[in-house]
């Protein structure tokens, strides 16, 4: 496991797995899958998970290419 340090993003752009996971077309349990293997971050704010609306729009979304 690496000792990266990642910074925790500002309050505004956390957002619970059901929003983030609405929001984007995809499961709750996607999200959670994508946090166990590194791709994105998880906050944890007391017993519920966080994770940051900015770095899901950066990691999830990926352009296709066309052939045009």
């Amino acid at each position: 496991m690496s000792n990266q340090k990642h910074t925790m993003p500002q309050a505004t752009d956390l957002a619970s797995l059901a929003i983030a996971a609405e929001q984007y077309g995809v499961s709750i349990k996607t999200l959670r899958r994508r946090i166990a293997d590194g791709t994105i971050h998880g906050y944890r704010v007391g017993r519920l998970i966080r994770v940051d609306l900015d770095e899901l729009r950066e990691k999830l979304l990926i352009e296709i290419p066309t052939m045009r």
